[in-house]
C-alpha cells in the first residue's frame, strides 16, 4: 500500500512540473519578439558572437529552443547554438534593450544595432534620427539592473 501511495504522489509531482514547464514555454513564446515566427527577425544568433556582426539566417539552417525559431548562417553556427542555446540567446526576449530598462516596454529593434557585453546579446531601436544605444551606453549599468528588474516582470506572468 505505502507504495502505491508513493507512486501515486511521484505521478502528481511529476504531472505538475510538467504542465509548469510546458506552461512556462508557452509564456516564453508569447514574451519573446518574433516577426514571423522567427527570432531575432531571422538574423544569426550565433554570428553575433562569432562574427561581431548581424548576419541573415537560412532557411536550410532552422532550430527550434523551447517554442522559439532561430535560423542560422552556417550548419556550424546552427551546431554551437543547440550546444549552448542559453550563451547565444538574446536578452529579453529580443526587445529592446534601452526601452526595457528606461520604461519597462517591449519596443521592436534593428537587428543590426546590438551589442555584446559580458558574453550576453543586447538588441536596439534605430532609426534615421534615434539610436537608443547610444542613449543606453550613457548610463548602461542603471539601465541594465532596470531592464533586468522590467523584464521579470514579463516571464512571471
Amino acid at each position: 500500500m505505502k507504495i502505491l501511495s508513493f507512486l501515486l504522489i511521484a505521478f502528481v509531482l511529476i504531472s505538475c512540473i510538467s504542465a509548469s514547464a510546458q506552461s512556462n514555454i508557452a509564456v516564453r513564446k508569447q514574451q519573446f519578439n518574433l516577426e514571423n515566427g522567427l527570432a531575432l527577425q531571422g538574423y544569426d544568433a550565433v554570428a553575433y558572437f562569432a562574427q561581431n556582426k548581424a548576419v541573415k539566417g537560412s532557411a536550410a539552417n532552422t532550430f527550434t529552443y523551447k517554442n522559439v525559431t532561430y535560423r542560422f548562417a552556417t550548419p556550424a553556427n546552427l551546431k554551437a547554438f543547440q550546444e549552448n542555446p542559453e550563451k547565444y540567446e538574446p536578452q529579453y526576449g529580443g526587445w529592446c534593450a534601452y526601452a526595457m530598462g528606461s520604461t519597462g516596454e517591449k519596443v521592436e529593434v534593428d537587428p543590426e544595432t546590438f551589442k555584446i557585453k559580458d558574453g550576453k546579446l543586447f538588441l536596439f531601436y534605430h532609426s534615421f534620427i534615434n539610436n537608443t544605444l547610444t542613449k543606453w551606453n550613457k548610463d548602461e549599468t542603471n539601465l541594465h539592473k532596470k531592464a533586468d528588474a522590467n523584464w521579470s516582470k514579463f516571464t512571471q506572468s
